[in-house]
């Protein structure tokens, strides 16, 4: 098409809008009222003592309404790198480490254009999550898959064989969309060693972290004297305090990197939102034990969710993947996994996200999987919800 950005043409659509379109399209079936498990975000609103105190900011501060400084809030970077300190048992961490971004989808573009052009190469593990494969295609970065195999878990020595001169880094999501599975340790020293040895970045989504079912660090990365030389983390502050409409993440890295960030910052959208800002800062000083009440409820459904799979073994289906907020679910039957997500829906009212938003095209093994997201469905309908995966029948 004349006029256009090829590179934005030759990238997929975004599959939540997909899925939105199909369920606008679709007449669900009678006695079977919608239940979505599609969606990753939280579809509550904060607790109502940050409500109250945004209330406040917003009637009586008018600095909220201002521009704020490009890397944000000094006292969220400030308080950020605290409890990063904190979480990762380290002192190694500062304010200047800190770059507070419009959501995470915008750290992971940042700490892309930091590293990478038109041409150069990053490794993504296969299933990836959608949109860091399509700001790479936009950027017309190549992107090379890494197969994860049955396990799922990326492994270092099979990454290694894809590095070449034009590789710039390796991006690892954990705990992992959409698999909902968190690595261990040692399977991320290893990816951090062989980004030392080959003097690229490691660049690790922690959008989840808050909802480890190990109370323990998911890495050491952060007690090495040099991390910030090849390591790069990105955070969201939606997901843990219910914030996505805000759009508040973080990118951490070296300072000298965080300079050239800024530029990216302040040339995309200046400066996060500040009352977002202010509801991430509000959070990690007040709100740590209403985070732990949220993670021991996910816990709970993540239980539910491993007792309800049971029934369906003896069909053939598969549990590849259970975690913080996902299970990836393998199925028997011989169509793609796109037509499955249609079928379930017209056919059972349940709205999942086909394997095939994860993988490219010419993966076999995409066509296998289904994406369930539980945390925002209830005890009972994690019940309901096997329910009508084992009624269905081709």
């Amino acid at each position: 098409m004349k006029n256009y950005n090829p590179n934005l043409l030759s990238t997929t659509q975004p599959p939540i809008m997909e899925l939105a379109s199909l369920v606008k399209e679709t007449k669900l079936p009678p006695n079977f009222p919608l239940i979505d498990v599609s969606q990753a975000a939280p579809s509550s609103p904060p607790p109502m003592e940050m409500r109250q105190h945004l209330s406040q900011l917003i009637l009586n501060d008018t600095s909220v309404h201002l521009y704020g400084e490009v890397l944000g809030l000094p006292e969220l970077r400030l308080e950020f790198s605290d409890h990063l300190n904190k979480f990762y048992k380290s002192n190694k961490l500062s304010s200047a480490n800190i770059g507070i971004t419009a959501g995470c989808n915008q750290a992971f573009a940042a700490a892309i254009t930091s590293v990478a052009q038109a041409d150069d190469q990053i490794i993504l593990p296969s299933p990836w999550y959608f949109n860091h494969k399509m700001w790479l295609d936009m950027l017309g970065i190549r992107t090379i898959v890494l197969n994860t195999g049955t396990t799922l878990i990326p492994d270092a020595n099979e990454a290694s064989k894809l590095i070449t001169n034009k590789t710039k880094a390796i991006v690892l999501v954990n705990p992992n969309n959409p698999t909902g599975i968190e690595y261990p340790p040692e399977t991320i020293s290893q990816f951090y060693d062989l980004c030392v040895r080959s003097n690229i970045q490691l660049i690790i989504d922690e959008t989840y972290k808050d909802f480890n079912i190990s109370e323990n660090p998911p890495h050491d990365i952060f007690l090495k004297p040099n991390w910030s030389n090849n390591f790069m983390l990105l955070y969201s502050f939606s997901k843990v305090f219910r914030l996505t409409g805000h759009r508040v993440g973080a990118v951490v890295t070296s300072t000298k990197r965080m300079q050239e960030i800024e530029k990216f910052l302040d040339t995309s959208t200046i400066c996060a939102n500040q009352i977002g800002q202010h509801a991430a800062l509000f959070g990690l000083k007040k709100l740590s034990y209403w985070v732990q009440e949220q993670r021991l409820d996910l816990l709970k459904r993540r239980k539910s969710l491993e007792r309800g799979f049971e029934d369906l073994k003896s069909d053939g289906w598969v549990l590849r993947g259970l975690g913080a907020y996902f299970a990836y679910l393998e199925y028997p039957f011989t169509i793609s996994s796109r037509e499955l997500s249609k079928r379930l829906l017209e056919e059972r009212g349940v709205l999942t996200v086909p394997g095939a938003l994860f993988s490219n095209k010419t993966e076999a093994a995409a066509n296998r999987f289904l994406r369930v997201a539980f945390a925002n469905i209830s005890l009972d309908d994690i019940q309901i919800l096997f329910q009508r995966l084992k009624s269905f029948k081709l």
